[in-house]
C-alpha cells in the first residue's frame, strides 16, 4: 500500500459508516452474528486453535510479567476481559529477523514479557466503540492509540480505510471471544519507550519549539516519571488498606440521620505514583506564517522566538525584562515555553469534561461552553480550556465566548485550537510520562489572557485541583473520570458495603503524596468515580471523611480581588460542620451542611419567584448573606440530550454555593483554602465539588449582572 494524506471528510464519513454498522458497547456482548467467531472460545483457545498465531502463543507461554507467577497464555484462558493484538507468524518472523535470531526460543524472557504485555489490554475494545480513541493502558502500563486512515491499495486501484494500533496495521478486527476480543495485526504492537520530552524534541514538525525547550532547560523538568519513594511501609501506615476486590474499604456517603439510604464508595489506592505532562507544540510553519519566526535565539531579532517571547511578557513582568538567563524561571523565553506545559495527563477529550460520551448532554451548551482551568509549568499562571459546540466545535485554549459568539459581557476571543492527534496517524504523540498535541497558534499568559480571557468567574472542578488526580494510574486511567467496573463510563451509586457487589471505582490518596493538598492521617480523601446521577457538577467530586482538616492551594489567578465560593450538596445528616480559612484567616462562622437550602437561606426556585426582577432581587439578597444557588448550565441524570425544561442545579435546594470570603492577590503569590471539620465524629464527610474564584469586576459589576450559568 502507498500511504496518502487523510481527507478529514472522508475520515468522518468512514467513521459514521462504521458506527452505522452497529455500535458495540465495551461492556456488552457484541453478538456472534457480528463477528468472525461463531463458537465462543477464550482468547487463549482462539489463538491456540489457529496455526497463524503459533509463534505468538509461544511468546505468551514464555511470558509471565513482573509477578512471574502466571503465564500470560494461561491468563487469557481465564475469566476477565481482555483486548489482544495478536501478530501473525509472519509478523513475529519479521521481528525475529530484526533481532538477528531465528526462533522465539532465542528471545530472552524479558523480550517475551515486553512483547506480550504490550499486546494486551485488560478491557475489551472493539473498533466500533465510541471511546476507542482513548484506550486504557496496556499491561506494560503504556498508552496505545487507535487511528483510522485511508490508504491506496494498488491491487484494488482505490483508497481503502485502514485501522492502526500504534504503528501496526489491524488486518482483521473484532473477533469476539468469551473473555474479550482479538484483533490480528501486521506487526508487533510496540509502545514508545521514551519520555515525552525526547519524543517531541525530535518531531520535525516543531523543531523551533524543541530547540526552545532545550536551551531553556524546560525539557529537563519533564524527565521525572515515577515517585521512587512512594509506597506504604506497612498496612498500619495506611488509613484504609484495600483493593477493589475485598470488603475492607467501602466508604459510606450521604447517609440519612438514621443511617439509612445513601451510597457506598468502593475505594482503592494506587499501587504506584507516576508523574505525567501534557505539552502543546506550535508547528514551525505556523510560527513563520503568523509571526515571521524562523529561529529561536536573538534578543533583538524580530524573526526569533526569543524576541516574540519578550514582546509578550515584558509588558506583564517589566521587572524581569532584562533577565537574559534563559534557564531562569523568570526569563521571557523560559516563561513562554513553560506556559505550553501542564503537569498532568490530558487527552483531547479529557482536558475538559467533554468526554466524547453522554456527559456533554448534561450541559446547556447553547448558553455555556464546557470549561476547565489548569495551572501550567510557568510559575503562577493559569490556562483555560473550552469545548464549545456549534460551528466552532473543538478543544480550545484561552478562549472566551459561547459557541461562536460573545458571552453575556459582550466578549469574544477565539483562542488557540488544539488539533486532534487522530488526524496525524503517522505521529507518535504518547511517551512513557505524558502526551503532546499540535496547536494552530502559540499560547501565552499575556495581557489579553490575564485581563480579558480570565476576567470572568473561574469555576474550577475540585477533581482538577491536583495534578495527581489527572495522572495515569497503574490501570491506565486517571482518578478523575475513572471508569466503573466492567468498563462502564458512568453508573448509579450502590448502597452496598460489600466491595465485590459494588461497581464503584473511586481512587484514594495517601497523605503527603498529593500535590496542592495538605492533610494528615486523621483525614481520608478520595476522588469519586464519575456518575451522572450524583448531585455533583460534571458528575464527580472529592470526598473528605473523618475528622478532616485539609489545606488546598488555590489555582493561580491574575492580580485582583476575588470572591471565593464553594459548591456542595447539602441536606444529609452525615455532612457535618466545617470552618473555612483563607490564607490562615477564619472566614465567618462554621458552616453546618446538614440542613438544605430552604433552611439555610430560604431557598426559592426561579419558577416560584416569577419574573426576572424578582429573581435578580432574590439573588442579591442571598448573596449579601453568603449564599448562591447552583449553576443554571448543568443538570444531573443520564440524558440523551439537554432538556431545557428539566431541573438544573440552580433550581435544586440541595446543590448550592457557599460564599467563603474574599482575598487579594498580586498574581505572583500562592493562596490557600483550609477546610476543618468541627464535629467530634469519624463519620462525617464533605463532598468537595467545585470552587469559584470570581473577580470583583464580575460579582461587583454595576453594568452587567453576573450570569446565572
Amino acid at each position: 500500500m502507498k500511504k496518502i494524506k487523510i481527507n478529514f471528510l472522508v475520515l468522518a464519513l468512514f467513521m459514521i459508516a462504521a458506527l452505522q454498522v452497529g455500535f458495540v458497547s465495551c461492556s456488552d456482548d457484541p453478538g456472534v452474528e457480528n463477528y468472525y467467531t461463531q463458537v465462543k472460545e477464550y482468547a487463549s483457545d482462539y489463538l491456540k486453535n489457529r496455526d497463524q498465531f503459533s509463534k505468538y502463543v509461544r511468546i505468551l507461554e514464555r511470558a509471565t510479567g513482573e509477578r512471574g507467577d502466571l503465564r500470560l497464555v494461561d491468563m487469557l484462558g481465564t475469566y476477565g476481559t481482555y483486548t489482544v493484538f495478536a501478530p501473525t507468524n509472519e509478523a513475529v518472523d519479521a521481528f525475529l529477523a530484526s533481532k538477528g535470531v531465528s526462533s522465539v526460543d532465542s528471545l530472552s524472557k524479558e523480550d517475551c514479557d515486553t512483547i506480550a504485555l504490550n499486546s494486551i489490554i485488560e478491557r475489551a475494545y472493539f473498533t466500533t466503540d465510541k471511546d476507542i480513541a482513548d484506550l486504557q493502558a496496556n499491561m506494560l502500563e503504556r498508552k496505545l492509540a487507535f487511528n483510522f486512515a485511508t490508504e491506496y491499495d494498488e491491487e484494488l486501484g482505490d483508497s481503502v480505510p485502514v485501522t492502526y494500533i500504534g504503528t501496526a496495521i489491524v488486518t482483521h478486527e473484532n473477533d469476539s471471544v468469551s473473555n474479550g476480543v482479538v484483533h490480528t495485526v501486521s506487526s508487533l504492537v510496540d509502545s514508545y519507550n521514551g519520555r515525552i520530552a525526547t519524543l517531541f524534541c525530535n518531531d520535525s514538525t516543531c523543531l523551533l519549539y524543541g530547540e526552545a525547550f532545550m536551551v531553556t532547560g524546560v525539557n529537563e523538568l519533564l524527565e521525572v516519571d515515577v515517585d521512587e519513594d512512594y509506597g506504604w511501609a506497612s498496612d498500619r501506615d495506611r488509613i484504609d488498606s484495600c483493593t477493589w476486590t475485598n470488603d475492607k474499604l467501602c466508604i459510606p456517603t450521604a447517609k440519612d440521620a438514621n443511617g439509612g439510604g445513601g451510597e457506598y464508595d468502593n475505594v482503592a489506592y494506587p499501587e504506584k505514583r507516576y508523574f505525567n505532562f501534557t505539552v502543546f507544540m506550535c508547528p514551525d510553519s505556523v510560527l513563520e506564517q503568523k509571526y515571521g519566526v524562523t529561529k529561536v535565539l536573538g534578543r533583538d531579532d524580530a524573526t526569533s522566538l526569543e524576541y516574540l517571547a519578550h514582546s509578550l511578557y515584558d509588558p506583564m513582568y517589566p521587572e524581569d525584562a532584562d533577565n537574559n538567563d534563559l534557564k531562569s524561571r523568570n526569563n521571557a523565553l523560559n516563561r513562554f515555553i513553560s506556559y505550553h506545559v501542564l503537569n498532568r495527563y490530558g487527552t483531547y477529550y479529557t482536558l475538559t469534561s467533554m468526554d466524547n460520551d453522554a456527559l456533554p448532554n448534561n450541559f446547556n451548551r447553547r448558553k455555556y461552553d464546557i470549561v476547565d482551568y489548569y495551572e501550567t509549568l510557568m510559575p503562577h499562571s493559569l490556562m483555560k480550556f473550552s469545548f464549545p459546540s456549534g460551528s466552532q466545535v473543538g478543544l480550545y485554549i484561552n478562549r472566551r465566548g459561547v459557541q461562536s459568539r460573545a458571552d453575556e459581557f459582550g466578549v469574544f476571543v477565539r483562542g488557540t485550537k488544539v488539533l486532534k492527534s487522530s488526524d496525524f496517524p503517522d505521529v507518535q504523540f504518547n511517551g512513557t510520562n505524558g502526551v503532546y498535541h499540535y496547536i494552530d497558534d502559540i499560547v501565552s499568559y499575556n495581557q489579553t489572557t490575564q485581563e480579558v480571557v480570565l476576567n470572568e468567574n473561574i469555576r474550577t472542578d475540585c477533581s482538577t485541583l491536583s495534578p495527581d488526580f489527572m495522572t495515569l494510574l497503574t490501570d491506565g486511567q486517571t482518578a478523575r473520570g475513572h471508569y466503573w467496573r466492567d468498563g462502564q463510563r458512568y453508573s448509579s451509586a450502590v448502597n452496598s458495603s460489600v466491595a465485590a457487589n459494588n461497581p464503584n471505582r473511586s481512587v484514594g490518596f495517601k497523605p503527603g503524596k498529593v500535590r496542592n493538598f495538605s492533610y494528615g492521617n486523621e483525614t481520608h480523601m478520595h476522588v469519586r468515580g464519575r456518575s451522572l446521577y450524583f448531585w455533583s457538577y460534571e458528575g464527580d467530586e472529592i470526598i473528605f471523611k473523618g475528622r478532616y482538616d485539609v489545606t488546598v492551594k488555590l489555582p493561580p489567578v491574575p492580580a485582583g480581588t476575588y470572591e471565593l465560593r464553594m459548591m456542595t450538596c447539602v441536606g444529609f445528616a452525615t455532612r457535618g460542620i466545617i470552618q473555612y480559612y483563607i490564607d490562615g484567616r477564619p472566614q465567618g462562622i462554621p458552616f453546618d451542611m446538614r440542613p438544605g437550602g430552604r433552611t439555610l437561606f430560604g431557598f426559592k426556585s426561579d419558577t416560584d419567584l416569577g419574573d426576572e426582577d424578582a429573581i435578580t432581587a432574590f439573588d442579591k439578597s442571598i448573596h449579601n448573606i453568603g449564599w448562591m444557588k447552583g449553576p443554571k448550565c448543568y443538570m444531573c441524570g443520564h440524558r440523551s440530550s439537554f432538556d431545557a425544561s428539566a431541573t438544573t442545579m440552580r433550581n435544586q435546594d440541595n446543590t448550592i454555593r457557599k460564599v467563603v470570603g474574599t482575598f487579594y492577590t498580586d498574581g505572583k503569590s500562592d493562596h490557600y483554602l483550609r477546610i476543618q471539620q468541627k464535629m467530634e465524629s469519624e463519620n462525617n464527610e464533605l463532598n468537595f465539588d467545585f470552587i469559584e474564584l470570581c473577580p470583583s469586576s464580575v460579582y461587583n459589576n454595576e453594568y452587567y449582572a453576573e450570569p446565572q450559568w
